[in-house]
């Protein structure tokens, strides 16, 4: 579950991290009330559980109570990677001399946390680790002994901190790695985290990811609402009992099974393609699914060409195909879509199709390869 900044702001003031003053805000008028018990400037900043809402232009700044106001109006009129705005956070905006990133992560490969933290913050860590990854420090937590204060004092002094500095860096590393572990924490960071003028730091942005198999031990996000968690797309295809994940390319792509989906999408990149989604009809999927899946992936208005690639093996090559007619039928379909499709009832299932003057293609690298140069010459 992944927690929006105002949430995990508040699990950080709980272990006494420091963040900067604001408010959560649903309309504008609220907006403003919150605005008038703070102090200017302010920085107002869309509440969508994804990351990179900076450069999607979801955090705006503003000199004035009049200012926020016309912000906060402009972010309630956006949708960011999918999401639409429905709560802005307002927060008094931090001066900072020197921004740093911190956070806790799950190294899969080593079966542990792994702390990381570094001097380069206010932009993503990955970016860093590939421009200046001399400036990324990795500390791999031992699952018996923790990450204890002392370890969160090296770290600090590490990143070239001493004094009541380096104290005050650690102890709120340590608090971190804590909440994170009372929360279970799949990644806990704080990015930037802002050195002020005044020589404090404070948490300026705060991400929480909670493992999902961990929630039961979390009643208070039971009741927690769903639209704060996925897109309206995802909602859709939940509601169609399809797996449905926005990605931030122009390709829409279905197919049965995650492995093979996760291959389509492979092969795409390999053709320089980029793929708009993930989506997995699962097996033994009937027409009415396979027109259903064509509609979601149809409503991103990113998308400009389709693959659909079915290994019928429970799945009918028939009933897809049946499923691909309905869906043209219904709803007008007009952008290219490219289909592979093997298995079960496949000499059926392209006798359907091509009939109706629709191409089948047997290999899928052949198929990923031709709806990448469809989209390429349109664009």
């Amino acid at each position: 579950m992944k927690l929006l900044e105002y949430e995990a702001k508040k699990i950080l003031i709980k272990y006494g991290i420091p963040t900067p003053r604001g408010g959560l805000a649903t309309n504008t008028a609220e907006a403003r009330e919150i605005a008038q018990n703070l102090k200017p400037p302010f920085v107002v900043k869309a509440q969508v559980p994804v990351a990179g809402r900076g450069k999607a232009g979801g955090i705006l700044f503003a000199e004035s109570i009049s200012d926020v106001e016309k912000a906060a109006e402009k972010l309630f009129n956006m949708q960011i990677k999918g999401f639409p705005v429905r709560r802005v956070w307002i927060e008094e905006k931090i001066q900072a001399e020197k921004e740093l990133y911190f956070g806790i992560t799950i190294d899969r490969l080593n079966k542990t946390y792994v702390v990381i933290g570094s001097t380069e913050g206010g932009m993503e860590i990955e970016e860093v680790a590939e421009k200046t990854p001399e400036k990324v420090l990795k500390f791999l937590v031992n699952p018996y002994q923790g990450f204890r204060p002392y370890h969160a004092r090296q770290i600090a002094k590490r990143m070239g901190y001493a004094g009541n500095k380096l104290s005050s860096l650690a102890n709120i590393f340590h608090s971190l790695y804590r909440a994170g572990m009372d929360y279970d924490a799949e990644l806990i960071e704080m990015n930037p985290l802002a050195e002020t003028p005044e020589g404090n730091f404070v948490a300026v942005d705060a991400r929480i990811i909670i493992d999902d198999n961990a929630l039961f031990r979390h009643p208070e996000f039971k009741e927690r609402v769903l639209e704060s968690e996925f897109s309206p797309l995802e909602i859709e295809a939940a509601k169609n009992d399809l797996a449905y994940v926005k990605l931030d390319g122009n390709i829409g792509v279905i197919g049965n099974g995650a492995g093979l989906v996760m291959a389509t999408l492979d092969a795409i990149k390999l053709y320089g393609g980029r793929p708009a989604n993930f989506l997995d009809v699962g097996g033994g999927v009937p027409s009415e699914k396979i027109a259903a899946a064509l509609r979601i992936v149809l409503s991103d208005p990113d998308v400009k060409a389709i693959f659909i690639n079915i290994l019928g093996g429970i799945t009918r090559c028939d009933e897809v195909a049946r499923g691909i007619l309905q869906a043209k039928e219904q709803l007008g379909i007009e952008k290219p879509i490219v289909i592979r499709l093997v298995g079960t009832n496949e000499e059926e299932g392209k006798r359907i199709l091509t009939e109706a003057g629709i191409q089948v293609l047997d290999s899928m690298e052949e198929a990923a390869k031709q709806v990448v140069e469809l989209v390429e010459k349109e664009a």
